[in-house]
């Protein structure tokens, strides 16, 4: 994927755009095609078939099967974001929202569709986290800054400081999710509850966590 229609994907995941009730099946069925067989040993025919629509109609939306793995990823980070806000939006403080945040993030990176792609074809997979993600990364980091600033408290740091948080707390997710043998306790939700109430939080609150 190159940078310009990386920077394209980055743009329609902020759009947010409702794709017509054909291409929403074709995108659940390229989605459940991925995960049970991974990309490399999955065709637009594999789709097109699990879809019930004709090749051709895939193409008509889709040009390419790089184009369909590339919106099929777009929509999963669509639906973090809708999961992320659904558990943080109600929180005051901006601890709150950091905690839980970590936590909802974590579970929806290792049950989501990248998290499989990682267990099945690891080399194909990489690229969308590491040297192909950066925009649409990007885009993810600076929703969650947003999402940190509508805080009762986010007065007490400014808009620069939010994203920089935002910043490593995608990184951590990212590197929790591609590599989760660690000596750092994050395996269920109470742990990483816990982790991100000590650690992650004081980097926002400015205050040190007993």
């Amino acid at each position: 994927m190159n940078t310009s229609r990386t920077a394209v994907l980055a743009d329609a995941l902020a759009a947010g755009d409702s794709p017509d009730p054909t291409t929403e099946r074709i995108l659940d069925a390229a989605r459940d095609q991925f995960a049970t067989f991974g990309l490399r040993r999955s065709t637009v025919e594999d789709v097109a078939r699990r879809a019930r629509v004709g090749r051709v109609t895939v193409y008509r939306r889709f040009d390419s099967k790089n184009t369909l793995v590339e919106a099929v990823l777009v929509r999963e980070c669509r639906r973090f974001l809708a999961a992320f806000d659904a558990e943080v939006s109600a929180l005051p403080t901006m601890e709150e929202r950091i905690v839980a945040g970590f936590v909802v993030a974590l579970r929806d990176a290792r049950t989501a569709l990248i998290g499989r792609l990682i267990q099945l074809e690891p080399e194909t997979a990489l690229p969308f986290l590491t040297t192909r993600g950066g925009p649409i990364l990007g885009v993810i980091r600076d929703y969650l800054a947003a999402s940190f600033g509508r805080a009762r408290d986010a007065t007490a740091v400014d808009a620069d400081e939010g994203v920089q948080v935002a910043e490593i707390f995608v990184r951590l997710t990212v590197s929790f999710l591609l590599t989760p043998q660690s000596i750092v306790p994050v395996d269920d939700e109470a742990q990483a509850r816990e982790f991100a109430r000590r650690f992650l939080a004081p980097m926002v609150t400015g205050s040190a966590t007993a």
